[in-house]
């Protein structure tokens, strides 16, 4: 009768689960870092270490988070997670954006507007207490993501101390002479009511009336001359413009040319019965004649731009408005007809343009800017013809314009064409240029675009083409607008001159006093601020500014609020939002930083793309394609979520689907898998009592210690340079490959069925232990509950949670004189995998079942059998096969070759053995098995 040895074996055994159930594990967990207070020990362990300071972009406080602020906070704390494994002191303290427009409006559509049913004081109290409802709401849901930070102590914008701290960043751009006052134009958005920064226009297509309008010239024959030609008696001249506004036409004040264009004198379509000749650039004219109705391009001379300045022509329905022939620096030959409709208050090119020339001292700001903050022409606009402008919306107005050219002759072509144009990013509504008085930041007055641009260069930029993004960008933008006329914001607490519209004198002096007071009472105490307190007798003289400052000032100094403030200096080492923040976060940021401090408030800056569907579309309700994190945590767990993050090429658009969710909840599995493995081996195993000197390991066991280490380089070296892809590429591969079809599978023999307290086993155990301890730090910044799991079941026993604050040490690389070289081993896994294409036809045919019952010969040079032939006996253990012979052969190839078994099976460790039966009180075991029963286990030196 069969004897049952399943005793005598060394079978895995662990309490680690099989499932991670991640969805009711990770909970209790959280709970238990929020009792531990996690955060708090992390930055007690790493008291005194250099610090290394991710800074926070703070999200709108308005709404349950998305799939993209999961991407934005699970890469933030995967790499702050790595920092502290790396050695730094990496605080992280989240914020919140919390005033602005979308929080006006919720508040709107509870209460009403100001003065509907709340004064201003209560509605900003209304928005306060709405900012914080949803702060509580987003906080929630980003800490159960995992993410680790000062949850009780985050920043937020519209806290006393924060508010006060802007005005007083303002107050330090002011004295650095950065802050203008202006009539400038800006983007306007009629519904908001109020300037838009450009980091809040987004442009869609929209469909525009595209006009060729004939500003006829004051003096035809004046005109011609420079063109060196006499103007036939019954001949006009005109100047033809294109335009897709049609509505900015009243306060169209210029026409505008290029210096160095080439422009042709040329024989236009007839004018009531008239010839008409049309000065059109040279590039240009026989498309823009086409659109007339012209086939044959006439041409009676040439001139450049240059030539024509000065000269005058007559607006097409205001004939007592002289309009000058301007050169702009802004006017190319690629489109229209080469002559650019100039009206300084709804265009910035036009704006600047103007100034130059001093049309803005000879129109009063009604001719400027006919239009009000509602869209709607002002009652001093003049009639164009016979149709009243004033009062009427400058959308409904369009048509009316161009019909009242149509009927005068002045328009030559009229098409519908569909473009891109900007709209106000909260309402997707079209938004115009408007001149209005505004207080900007002035890119140049200062120099702030050159330290800006010098700034640039001194930052590390992830990926690498955002420098060269942000540079455009900067290089190119008009001064910031900074002032909006809402009611919930930082006011600018500026008092200016009645008379004369300047700033205090004192104006750095009396805002660090203004924010002194509100560092205590808050904004409002700006608005029941009686001037005198600061001002004594000249209070009369000065008014208050009552515009807000723009909410992207408000984010863009958190460097002076936060990083200040907390005590963690300036500049942090990144910032890491998604890549629309190069017109964002990003570069309000710079600005204010280069503004204050002369250079960028971070050294690094590090961006990610959008999440789309699998098919490359914007997630969007709509479409019925979106995924919402709470979902995913719900049904496969947060660690889930942040393996697809880390796993993702977050450089470019991140592709989610439920499919590639299966895909990255196959691969958690495996990880765990490879942990429980790991785990189940190292049951009894006691590091103190029982890990065998690195130098004293099996050697099969040392090479697989230095598998790890080389791991754990480059999975360092990942981190630092935050390429999280290639971490879980790492990882996986060396889960399947190193471990799972090599490693873990050789040594199963030697776990199984060696003595318990055996050499072998224990350095097999020893490799597992020191593997596990780095594995388990590895995984930390990406699979963060289930490493703080895998941590619990660590032999050894965790008095202090260090999970997060060093990688393992316990690694090393194999010395230079070792046994067997890691190049030696590189070339046995060749012979192996060798030896698996010799075994594979013959369990096809039949031959053998599994590999244990081949026997090998290996034939290879002489130099090599000769290295080879003492580790014959255990090779077996390598191939997990039968006998192995090793000869020599007459070339430097490797031979490999197999047979069938004669030998029978021992039913212990199932390999097949000459000496099966040798030991007469153990009929059916090989000796080396009937030796480790009896408790003599064999040397084993190698594998």
């Amino acid at each position: 009768m069969s004897q049952d040895y399943k005793a005598t074996l060394n079978l895995p055994a662990t309490d680690f689960p099989m499932r991670g159930d991640l969805p009711k594990r990770e909970p209790g967990i959280l709970a238990r870092w929020e009792e531990q207070g996690l955060y708090a020990q992390l930055r007690a362990n790493a008291e005194g270490r250099p610090l290394f300071v991710l800074h926070d972009g703070p999200p709108y406080a308005n709404g349950q988070i998305h799939l993209g602020h999961a991407v934005n906070k699970i890469l933030k704390d995967i790499i702050v997670k790595s920092r502290y494994l790396a050695g730094f002191d990496a605080p992280y303290v989240p914020g919140w954006d919390c005033h602005g427009l979308p929080i006006e409006i919720a508040v709107e559509k509870k209460f009403g507007k100001v003065g509907t049913k709340l004064d201003a004081v209560q509605f900003r109290q209304k928005c306060r207490e709405y900012a914080a409802e949803q702060i509580e709401l987003q906080r929630r849901d980003f800490k159960r993501l995992g993410v680790t930070g000062d949850w009780d102590n985050p920043y937020k914008t519209l806290d006393f101390a924060f508010e006060a701290n802007e005005i007083r960043a303002l107050a330090k751009i002011v004295a650095n002479g950065h802050l203008v006052r202006g009539a400038k134009p800006v983007h306007w958005c009629f519904d908001c009511g109020s300037a838009l920064a450009e980091a809040e226009i987004e442009y869609q297509d929209k469909t525009s009336p595209a006009i060729d309008v004939a500003y006829a010239a004051r003096d035809g024959k004046a005109l011609a001359a420079s063109f060196g030609v006499e103007l036939p008696g019954d001949v006009e001249v005109a100047v033809p413009i294109w335009t897709t506004t049609p509505w900015t036409l009243p306060a169209s004040l210029a026409v505008s040319l290029g210096a160095d264009i080439e422009y042709a004198l040329v024989e236009g379509p007839a004018h009531e019965g008239r010839r008409r000749w049309l000065v059109l650039a040279s590039a240009l004219a026989e498309r823009s004649l086409k659109r007339y109705g012209v086939e044959e391009v006439i041409v009676h001379g040439h001139a450049p731009g240059s030539a024509l300045e000065n000269q005058l022509l007559a607006h097409p329905f205001y004939p007592q408005r002289d309009i000058p022939l301007l050169n702009g620096e802004h006017v190319s030959d690629a489109d229209g007809t080469g002559a650019v409709h100039t009206a300084p208050g709804h265009g910035q090119e036009d704006f600047v343009v103007s100034q130059k020339y001093g049309l803005m001292d000879t129109y009063n700001a009604g001719q400027v800017n006919p239009v009000d903050g509602r869209g709607v022409y002002l009652e001093s606009t003049p009639p164009a013809g016979d149709v009243g402008l004033a009062g009427l919306h400058l959308w409904k107005a369009q048509p009316l314009i161009v019909d009242v050219l149509r009927a005068s002759g002045a328009l030559l072509a009229f098409a519908e064409i569909q473009h891109s144009y900007p709209h106000c990013w909260r309402h997707k509504t079209p938004v115009v240029f408007r001149a209005t008085p505004q207080w900007f930041i002035s890119m140049d007055k200062a120099g702030l675009r050159a330290d800006a641009m010098a700034a640039i260069d001194s930052v590390g930029w992830f990926p690498g083409w955002g420098k060269a993004r942000i540079s455009s960008m900067v290089d190119g933008r008009p001064d910031w607008c900074i002032s909006r006329q809402r009611t919930w914001g930082v006011p600018i607490a500026l008092f200016t001159h009645r008379q004369t519209g300047e700033p205090h004198p004192r104006s750095v002096e009396l805002m660090n006093a203004v924010a002194d007071r509100v560092q205590v009472e808050g904004i409002d105490v700006w608005y029941s601020l009686d001037a005198s307190e600061l001002l004594g007798e000249e209070a009369a003289q000065y008014e208050k500014v009552t515009d807000i400052l723009d909410v992207w000032f408000d984010s863009g100094v958190t460097h002076e609020g936060v990083l200040l403030e907390r005590g963690f200096g300036k500049p942090a080492d990144l910032y890491l939002e998604g890549s629309d923040q190069h017109r964002g976060w990003f570069q309000s940021s710079l600005l204010t930083g280069v503004a204050i401090d002369r250079h960028a408030p971070y050294k690094q800056c590090l961006t990610h793309g959008f999440t789309v569907d699998e098919h490359g579309r914007k997630m969007s309700k709509s479409l019925g394609n979106g995924i919402e994190p709470q979902d995913i945590m719900k049904t496969l767990g947060a660690d889930i979520l942040r393996l697809w993050i880390a796993s993702a090429d977050y450089s470019n658009e991140m592709s989610l689907s439920q499919e590639i969710l299966k895909r990255n909840a196959d691969a958690y599995r495996r990880l765990r898998n490879t942990a429980r493995f790991l785990l189940g081996n190292l049951d009894g195993f006691d590091p103190a009592a029982h890990a065998v000197p690195l130098d004293g390991m099996v050697v099969l066991d040392r090479w697989i210690v230095h598998r790890a280490w080389e791991l754990q380089e480059k999975i360092k070296a990942a981190y630092d340079v935050y390429n999280m892809a290639e971490i879980v590429q790492l990882l996986l591969n060396f889960c399947s490959v190193d471990l799972g079809s090599l490693y873990l599978d050789v040594t199963k023999d030697r776990l199984y069925t060696m003595p318990t307290d055996s050499r072998g086993r224990r350095s097999a155990q020893t490799a597992m232990f020191h593997i596990a301890e780095a594995f388990t730090r590895w995984i930390a910044p990406i699979l963060t509950f289930t490493a703080d799991e895998l941590w619990g079941y660590l032999p050894g026993g965790r008095k202090d949670n260090v999970l997060f604050t060093t990688w393992y040490e316990g690694l090393a690389s194999m010395p230079a004189d070792a046994q067997l070289s890691a190049a030696d081993f590189d070339q046995l896994l060749a012979v192996r995998e060798q030896v698996a294409k010799v075994l594979e036809p013959m369990r096809a045919n039949g031959a053998i079942g599994a590999a244990l019952e081949a026997e090998i010969t290996i034939a290879a040079s002489e130099e090599q059998a000769v290295r080879w032939q003492p580790l014959a006996d255990e090779l077996r253990f390598l191939f997990i096969s039968g006998d192995v012979q090793v000869r020599p052969a007459t070339t430097d190839e490797v031979f490999v070759s197999a047979q069938p078994t004669s030998k029978d099976k021992c039913v212990r460790c199932w390999h097949y053995r000459a000496d099966v039966g040798s030991v007469a009180a153990h009929p059916e075991l090989c000796g080396r098995c009937a030796g480790n029963v009896d408790g003599a286990a064999e040397d084993r030196r190698w594998f």
